[in-house]
């Protein structure tokens, strides 16, 4: 959700800004009977008593032909004993025109802005200033006075090219997180007003083009985090291929609306071939709704209803940041009501063919840290899940459960019998690029088995032992001379209640496991 989030930002801090800065301007046209350097002068006093900042311009020209015009290059504004932060603003190139008339009406007709460098550093004095706040005055100033003077002028066209907005984090050594602003366009600006807006930014990551439209405002000077805004946006092209271990162009729209320091956000999303590094692509479509505090970035995730191939995916949470740590750490609860194996395993694996298949149910918790590290190895997973109806598609594999199936039951097996359905039962963790499966569960008529162990990611290794249980004796599941001899080991498998014991593990690759008698345990087994 960092597209929604980063162009309300950029949009609500900077359009502020630019309105009052436009303002000032205009009202330093009135004065041309004054030299430039005087206007100058005057236009710093202006505006810094309207910010109470610190300001200062290298250069600003007036001219009355053929309109009046006001034209200023490398203007700084800081906070008032604020040095130990970049200014505030920064514009290379500003100017600001209009008729007579319609400045004598407080209108200002066009400002264009080029080079507009924006860095909100975080607030050391808010408890200070909400102080002051309750007693009536900020800064030995009236509220309302200060609110009168930013609405001073009204701007009926505003072009800003060229931006860009950095926000400095409180946590030393944290990076700041930056957006470019390619393209603003805005009407009616003034901190009194509702001003509508149309914008093209550059999200920084993903990497992907935003468009958005919409209204902002009234700024409210004394509450920031209140202001009202409302819009849509698109999203294209985001490449999620930044993220180590996955990849894809995601395409988002979406609307939201609400108050900078809560943004309600409704979305949609489609990345037409999501692939996690280990596996293969698959079509990806969410619709989400999310609430993003402006004033901080972080995001608190409703609902998120996803799906691919055959597969839903329902999830709620949360993405924060963690103190003294740069990213967020995106926490969710993660349920597969009706899901496929096979759509998992598709996601998971490389292979043409998915070796099993089968209905699906699944929760989990789900935590993905920040960091460059691969996300296969930093994601965490603890849950829960059971597959049922299983088939493995190699039909050797098959033949041989099939062939379990009825010797565990004492039967002989029919030329024309049904394949058999296995079924899955069982919890897992993952992390650090591995499955841990304290226990799972692996049942077919006739036989039930329980195994524990490891799986690696990356090498695709196996490392499981358990206990094959049987409704029947070892001895039971042939005939002939091998029933014979088999007889004299059933004492060493049998089982409390009837039936068998053997203890088993299953090692190897993915590709190429190995299924064997766990010798070490046949005499120190616990059934």
């Amino acid at each position: 959700m960092a597209f929604s989030r980063v162009g309300r930002i950029a949009i609500g801090a900077g359009v502020v800004l630019i309105a009052v800065v436009a303002a000032a301007v205009v009202g330093v046209t009135l004065l041309v009977p004054l030299s430039s350097e005087r206007a100058r002068e005057r236009f710093v006093a202006v505006l810094a008593d309207r910010l109470d900042a610190e300001v200062e311009l290298q250069e600003l020209r007036v001219h009355t032909l053929p309109s009046l015009r006001a034209e200023g290059r490398g203007l700084t504004i800081r906070h008032r004993g604020r040095r130990d932060v970049p200014p505030l603003i920064s514009v290379a190139h500003f100017s600001a025109e209009g008729g007579l008339m319609t400045l004598l009406h407080r209108h200002i007709g066009r400002v264009d802005i080029d080079g507009l460098d924006i860095q909100i550093p975080p607030d050391r004095n808010r408890d200070e200033a909400d102080s002051a706040r309750e007693a009536g005055r900020v800064d030995g100033r009236e509220p309302a006075a200060r609110a009168d003077a930013s609405r001073t002028f009204v701007v009926d066209r505003l072009f800003s090219t060229g931006a860009r907005l950095t926000i400095i984090p409180k946590e030393a050594g944290k990076a700041p997180r930056v957006w470019d602003i390619h393209d603003l366009r805005m009407q009616t600006v003034s901190a009194g007003t509702t001003m509508p807006f149309e914008a093209t930014l550059e999200n920084a990551v993903p990497p992907g083009a935003i468009t958005t439209h919409g209204t902002f405002g009234p700024w409210a000077s004394e509450e920031p985090g209140s202001t009202p805004l409302d819009g849509v946006f698109t999203f294209s092209r985001a490449d999620l291929s930044v993220f180590k271990g996955i990849s894809g162009l995601l395409a988002a729209q979406g609307s939201f609306g609400g108050r900078l320091d809560r943004i309600d956000i409704h979305g949609e999303t489609d990345t037409p071939e999501f692939t996690v590094n280990t596996g293969l692509p698959v079509p990806l479509r969410t619709r989400y709704h999310a609430i993003v505090d402006g004033t901080n970035g972080n995001t608190i995730l409703d609902e998120v209803d996803a799906s691919f191939l055959d597969t839903s995916v329902v999830a709620k949470g949360a993405v924060v940041g963690q103190p003294h740590k740069e990213g967020r750490t995106v926490k969710l609860d993660v349920t597969i009501p009706e899901g496929r194996l096979e759509d998992i395993l598709r996601l998971a694996l490389k292979a043409p063919k998915p070796p099993m298949i089968g209905g699906l149910r699944l929760t989990t918790s789900f935590v993905l840290p920040p960091g460059d590290e691969d996300v296969v190895r930093k994601l965490r997973l603890d849950g829960h899940f059971t597959i049922a109806g299983t088939r493995f598609t190699n039909a050797t594999v098959q033949d041989k459960i099939n062939e379990l199936s009825h010797r565990s039951s004492g039967k002989v097996r029919e030329p024309d019998a049904p394949r058999v359905a296995s079924r899955f039962d069982g919890s897992f963790k993952l992390g650090d690029g591995r499955l841990e499966i304290p226990k799972v569960k692996f049942d077919v008529p006739g036989s039930l088995v329980d195994l524990a162990g490891t799986y690696d990611l990356v090498p695709e290794t196996l490392n499981f032992k358990g206990t094959l249980f049987m409704d029947v004796k070892l001895s039971d599941t042939t005939t002939g001379m091998k029933r014979f001899l088999l007889k004299l080991a059933d004492p060493f498998f049998k089982r409390d209640g009837g039936g068998s014991a053997i203890p088993i593990k299953v090692t190897g690759s993915r590709s190429d496991p190995s299924f064997g008698l766990d010798k070490g345990r046949l005499f120190s087994r616990k059934d």
